[in-house]
């Protein structure tokens, strides 16, 4: 993952790009500030055209035991009239053996660093696109039938999930997340809004002087709105697979209520067949005649 100072156009495949040409440069800056600018800390590209890249972490060589490159006694039985030239040439000798330990892990410490990049962004790009909630909602699809999963609808809606408390209760998010899976579909659909008589057939009455007044009620008749949505499905869609349409979007109404919708609300499509006019026409007029018309 790229610290927030970096230009947002230098990617993991740019990275690479430069890797290949052999123009990328790794410095390895320790590991003080590796959480905090999450192993990448500066870039910089320079005239020559190379990719200097600053990490926040140490080689291969830091985390190897010493002794593989140095010798243990080395500043040991020194002369002690020579003690401090030859701690000078011994400290020189150490540092060229760790630029060479350096030069030799410098491939590998480069391929880590691509390594950790790319899993970041792939990392990052599961995070965004939300998968990890909905993972969770639907306990890694394991809620979901084998039926639902091979829903053309419900596919196109899992992603909204992590919305469905936002959702829920909103006609007009819901709308809009109808249309958006509907029409990802090659489908439209319009809303409707229609003042309907609600009458409870069953009122509930006290049955005896006991009765409780919470337990009974008196009027049974009562004006709600409804919204039902209307699917267009297109004539020469219709022939064989008008059936399998219809049981696919029954599966998908229940899934919406099950996710999207209150325990009281309901959810009803109408799936409507339109057609283009049939036109006939001879000396006298036109008559316009759509496909029930029988002739």
């Amino acid at each position: 993952m790229l610290p927030k100072n970096i230009p947002a156009d230098i990617s993991i495949e740019q990275l690479l790009s430069y890797f290949k040409k052999g123009s990328l440069k790794v410095s390895l800056k320790g590991l003080h500030k590796r959480n905090v600018y999450n192993d990448i800390i500066d870039i910089e590209e320079k005239k020559d055209g190379t990719l200097h890249v600053g990490v926040g972490r140490n080689s291969l060589y830091n985390a190897l035991p010493e002794y593989m490159f140095h010798p243990i006694d080395r500043f040991n039985n020194l002369p002690q009239l020579e003690e401090k030239e030859r701690f000078a040439e011994e400290y020189e000798k150490q540092e060229q053996e760790k630029e060479r330990a350096y030069r030799f892990f410098a491939p590998i410490d480069i391929l880590l660093l691509l390594l950790k990049a790319e899993t970041r962004e792939q990392l990052r790009a599961y995070t965004d696109s939300n998968k990890i909630l909905t993972n969770i909602i639907l306990d890694n699809q394991h809620q979901l039938t084998e039926e639902q999963l091979k829903n053309r609808f419900i596919r196109q809606a899992i992603p909204f999930l992590i919305y469905c408390k936002y959702i829920r209760g909103n006609k007009t998010l819901l709308t809009l997340f109808l249309r958006k899976v509907f029409m990802d579909e090659g489908l439209k659909i319009e809303i409707h809004e229609k003042e309907t008589e609600n009458n409870d057939s069953s009122p509930r009455y006290a049955d005896g002087l006991n009765g409780q007044l919470n337990e009974c009620y008196i009027g049974n008749i009562y004006d709600e709105t409804v919204k039902t949505y209307d699917i267009h499905y297109w004539p020469e869609e219709c022939d064989g697979h008008f059936l399998q349409i219809v049981q696919d979007v029954d599966l998908f109404r229940r899934f919406v209520e099950d996710y999207f919708l209150s325990v009281e609300e309901a959810l009803q499509f109408n799936i409507t067949d339109d057609t283009t006019t049939l036109m006939l026409s001879d000396d006298m007029e036109l008559n316009f005649l759509n496909y029930n018309t029988n002739i």
